[in-house]
């Protein structure tokens, strides 16, 4: 067995389709499912089942897949070491996070991490949901808990702050908001209650009394709402300045502090390149939250 045998078979590993790998690898998917029965063969060992969703890992190759992603870190290590960490960051970096950091953070931080390294390649993968980096979905994720369980490495990236929010016009249609029993009735935009993938995210009980009028999986959906006058939510303080018709409501009674973290495989602490990436990506989290939470900060009651 040699390291293309074991490229192949990570290909086909986090793809689960033969024909989504040979797209990537830019191999016949044919020939693709030749080699892959021949690593089989070789090892006396069924490594995929198949079924009408695609290939999934038998035991076998989700052994196999553990130490295929360690061989895989040790010679992106050996290369960045020998390249040398003088030189930029260079090839491509794939991050998953939540829509919210993937809209309103990301895009600054990263604008000034890849003008600093022209060779470098990033791609923000924004999905409301949980990533699994064992699969390889993604090089790092941001998550908003720290994850439990799995070979995984967790580091705080940044509190951040969430407030009540309305569009201005919405707020001078109806009576004054003085305190939490003023919502009761009025109209709530929050997240799908059967679609909340993490229990962080579940801020309705903070809005007691109102009625969940219109709804979206996504902060940036839920964000048009409020701005086109949907009702009242909860906002991110670092997305308000994105939303100028939007303020903040009742922002001494009703605040909440989540925590964004950077969730890496355990294997990919040895990948330089990686930790360079991650130690820019923190820092510049941090600071533009502080950024974007100042500009807030005091602009409304």
């Amino acid at each position: 067995m040699d390291w293309d045998d074991l490229r192949l078979f990570l290909a086909v590993a986090r793809a689960e389709s033969l024909t989504r790998a040979g797209k990537i690898l830019r191999l016949d998917p044919a020939t693709l499912g030749r080699r892959i029965a021949r690593l089989e063969s070789a090892l006396e060992q069924r490594l995929f089942l198949k079924s009408p969703q695609g290939y999934a890992l038998t035991d076998a190759g989700a052994r196999l897949m553990e130490h295929a992603t360690r061989a895989e870190a040790a010679l992106e290590a050996a290369s960045e070491d020998l390249r040398g960490a003088s030189t930029g960051l260079r090839g491509q970096i794939r991050i998953g996070a939540p829509d919210g950091c993937a809209n309103y953070l990301l895009p600054q931080v990263l604008t000034r991490i890849c003008a600093a390294n022209p060779g470098l390649e990033v791609q923000i993968v924004a999905l409301p949901r949980v990533f699994n980096l064992s699969r390889r979905e993604a090089d790092m994720a941001i998550g908003v808990s720290r994850p439990e369980t799995g070979r995984l490495t967790v580091q705080k990236l940044s509190d951040y702050q969430l407030h009540l929010a309305a569009s201005r016009d919405w707020l001078a249609a109806g009576s004054e908001i003085r305190g939490r029993a003023d919502l009761q009735g009025r109209a709530i935009v929050g997240y799908i209650p059967d679609m909340i993938f993490d229990r962080e995210l579940d801020y309705l009980g903070e809005l007691a009394g109102g009625r969940l009028a219109l709804s979206s999986n996504s902060v940036s959906v839920q964000l048009n709402l409020l701005r086109a006058g949907a009702g009242i939510g909860m906002v991110h303080d670092f997305a308000l300045p994105a939303a100028p018709e939007l303020m903040r409501v009742l922002p001494d009674e009703v605040q909440l502090t989540r925590s964004f973290w950077l969730i890496r495989h355990a294997d990919d602490g040895r990948a330089e390149r990686l930790n360079r990436f991650a130690d820019l990506l923190v820092q510049g989290v941090r600071r533009e939250v502080h950024r974007l939470e100042s500009l807030v900060a005091g602009s409304n009651p």
